[in-house]
C-alpha cells in the first residue's frame, strides 16, 4: 500500500520471482538443447565409429563435459525453477512453473540415476586400446545411454516449453497490471488470485 492507502504493483523488472523465471528458462533451454544435440548428432555421429573409438570418445565427452558451464545450466535450471515454483506459488503462474519443476527434477533424477552410472561403468572399463572384448562393453553401454538420454531430453524440452508458456503470461499479466496492480503475478496481497 502506498501511503494513501491504494495498493501499487511490485516492480517486475526488478522481481526475485521474474528473475528466477527467466534463469530458469534459459538454464533449462540449454539443458535440453545440450541433450537434444546429444540425441540428433552426437550419439549418430558415434555409432558410425568403431567400438574403440566409440569407448574412448564417450569417455573423453564424459570427462570435459564435468566443467562450470555444464554445472550452471545442469543445477542451474533444477535451482532457479525450484524457486521460481516457491516464488509464484499463490499466482496463475504457478501451474506452468510447478510442472516444468516436475519434469526437470525427472530429467536430473534419471541423469543421476541412470545416464551417470552408465557413464562410470564405461569409464571403470579402462583404456580402450586395452579392453578384450570393446564390443560388449559398448553393447552395455550405448542402447540404455541413448534411450534413456532421448527420455531426459523431452522432459527438459517439455519443462523449456511450460516455463516458456509461464514467461508469456506473466508477461501478459505484468500488462494488465498496469491497468490493475492487483493482477501482477508476484502481487504482495495476500487474497486469492
Amino acid at each position: 500500500m502506498t501511503s494513501n492507502g491504494t495498493p501499487h504493483a511490485p516492480r517486475p523488472g526488478r522481481s526475485t520471482s521474474g528473475v528466477a523465471l527467466g534463469t530458469a528458462a534459459l538454464t533449462t533451454g540449454l539443458m535440453a538443447g545440450s541433450f537434444y544435440a546429444f540425441a540428433c548428432a552426437v550419439m549418430p555421429g558415434l555409432a558410425r565409429s568403431s567400438d574403440r573409438a566409440y569407448i574412448e570418445v564417450m569417455q573423453h565427452i564424459n570427462d570435459v563435459i564435468q566443467n562450470p558451464v555444464f554445472f550452471f545450466g545442469f543445477f542451474g535450471a533444477l535451482l532457479s525453477t525450484g524457486l521460481a515454483a516457491w516464488r509464484l506459488r499463490h499466482t496463475p503462474l504457478r501451474w506452468w512453473v510447478c510442472g516444468a519443476l516436475a519434469a526437470y527434477a525427472l530429467a536430473f533424477v534419471l541423469t543421476a540415476v541412470v545416464n551417470v552410472p552408465l557413464n562410470d561403468d564405461l569409464a571403470a572399463a579402462g583404456d580402450p586400446a586395452r579392453i578384450a572384448d570393446p564390443a560388449a562393453v559398448r553393447a552395455e553401454f550405448e542402447d540404455p545411454w541413448v534411450a534413456w538420454n532421448i527420455v531426459r531430453a523431452a522432459l527438459c524440452t517439455l519443462a523449456f516449453g511450460l516455463l516458456g508458456r509461464a514467461l508469456v503470461l506473466r508477461g501478459r499479466l505484468l500488462g494488465a497490471s498496469a491497468q490493475s496492480p492487483y493482477l501482477a503475478p508476484d502481487a504482495g496481497s495476500s487474497a486469492r488470485r
